[in-house]
């Protein structure tokens, strides 16, 4: 069910991605994408360093999750990555998020990564809620940060050691 994303899923994870920005608050991201527009981030995910996974089921792309460097080009930070998700509103709630959380801790673990972050916005109590039930811990906050239309809210950090 989960496996490596190709570039033959850019469409569906394009898709999933701007459900969440209609959503409001489960993304820094305002605007949609374009498969388009994609293919350069789809690109920084090569499997063997920072891989983007997909949830299929039933033959379509139900969910992903994507590990990022965290402040690239710093090599103190270089063991260090950031975890994101987004699971397609039909499946939601169905375990889907966490299957692919622990998918993507156990490839951080085989790429040898000691630090997961994930950064969340603060009324995204579901991931929070996610992360925690998979051991992230609250490690940092940034109030009022981000701006939806006049709407302020802040932005979480969570950490989880490997």
């Amino acid at each position: 069910m989960i496996r490596v994303a190709t570039i033959e899923d850019l469409d569906s994870l394009v898709a999933i991605h701007n459900q969440a920005i209609d959503a409001q608050f489960q993304t820094g991201f305002t605007e949609k994408n374009k498969p388009g527009n994609r293919v350069g981030w789809f690109n920084e995910h090569p499997a063997d360093k920072y891989p983007l996974f997909v949830f299929e089921l039933d033959g379509k792309v139900a969910g992903y999750l994507s590990l990022s460097g965290y402040r690239q080009g710093r090599g103190a930070l270089r063991y260090a990555v950031e975890v994101s998700y987004f699971i397609h509103t039909d499946y939601q709630k169905k375990g889907i998020g966490m299957l692919l959380l622990k998918h993507g801790i156990k490839a951080c673990k085989a790429l040898h990564y000691k630090i997961l972050l994930a950064i969340i916005l603060e009324p995204n109590t579901g991931s929070a809620k996610l992360l925690e039930r998979t051991g992230f811990e609250k490690w940092g906050y940034l109030p009022a940060i981000a701006d939806f239309d006049g709407v302020e809210c802040s932005q979480v950090y969570y950490g989880l050691k490997l």
